[in-house]
């Protein structure tokens, strides 16, 4: 079996933690961005885990 090339595009927007999660940005941050509050532009800028149904997938991109 040949090694499986990591997806470039998936790397770039997913990382992994020290303890094995993956992590990912949120969206709706980039423009638009005059009727969100404050408080909803604070959360969006946090990053947060991926969700648990996507995890298979996403690890078969990152070659993990």
């Amino acid at each position: 079996m040949p090694k499986i090339k990591t997806h470039r595009g998936a790397a770039k927007r997913f990382k992994l933690t020290g303890t094995g999660k993956i992590m990912r940005v949120k969206a709706y941050k980039s423009h638009i961005l005059t009727k969100k509050n404050s408080k909803r532009k604070r959360s969006l800028g946090k990053e947060t885990e991926v969700s648990s149904a996507d995890y298979p997938r996403i690890r078969r991109q990152l070659g993990i």
